[in-house]
């Protein structure tokens, strides 16, 4: 598929839905050594005067080993819908033991000057640069439910935020 470029502030999608009910990819790394995840939590917006986007993933999830390595990384959007058995694949399976991009007949491929992996076929593809990063911390939580609730094994997330570097949109 072709992509073009255009810039962050041409994007006209509702990330409450693409995220939290289409779910994204999140992935780091290139083509040749790479892992990407499913995602239903993350946010798109603007902080410190830049367009950018947070990730967060768990310490056991093997995307994590590339988010931590690499200053880059990458959001994948299909469209409403689309690709959600692939998308179920790819949160549920593990690439540290298998290739789950085969499994779920996706295929990635580098974007930008830096190459960055992100799923072929997706309907918005965001490039970000790590600006900063920070484990969950459940003595900063204000409401102890959610620790209850979404931490019962204190496996706390690590926040990414990168700015957008690039944004592409098939074209």
């Amino acid at each position: 598929m072709n992509y073009q470029e255009i810039k962050p502030s041409a994007i006209q999608d509702n990330f409450f839905n693409r995220i939290g009910a289409d779910w994204m990819l999140a992935g780091a790394g290139t083509p040749d050594s790479f892992n990407a995840m499913t995602a239903s939590w993350g946010q798109v917006g603007v902080l410190w005067n830049r367009p950018v986007a947070t990730m967060y993933i768990r310490p056991q999830r093997y995307t994590r080993v590339f988010a931590d390595r690499d200053d880059r990384f990458s959001l994948s959007f299909f469209r409403p819908g689309q690709q959600r058995e692939a998308l179920g694949v790819m949160g549920s399976k593990s690439g540290r033991y298998c290739d789950k991009a085969a499994e779920a007949g996706l295929s990635f491929s580098g974007f930008g000057p830096h190459n960055i992996a992100a799923a072929d076929d997706a309907a918005l593809i965001l490039i970000c640069r790590k600006i900063y990063h920070q484990d969950i911390a459940e003595n900063l939580f204000l409401d102890p439910s959610i620790v209850a609730d979404f931490y019962p094994e204190k496996d706390f997330h690590r926040m990414y935020v990168g700015e957008i570097e690039q944004v592409f949109i098939p074209g």
